[in-house]
């Protein structure tokens, strides 16, 4: 598990990615770790469904 500090790094590094048109495959951590999960909704705020608005 990691830290509060590599779940915000992990959710910033996946903003990133999103916004940068990565696809999420790109995620570096495995199935079942946190940091993939963080990586993920960063990922996903960055990159709305067709039809979602983001509020940021």
């Amino acid at each position: 598990m990691g830290s509060r500090a590599d779940i915000v790094q992990a959710m910033q590094d996946g903003r990133r990615a999103g916004a940068a048109g990565d696809r999420p495959t790109a995620c570096p951590y495995p199935a079942g770790n946190l940091l993939r999960s963080a990586w993920l909704r960063g990922y996903a705020a960055a990159r709305p469904l067709p039809g979602e608005t983001n509020p940021q």
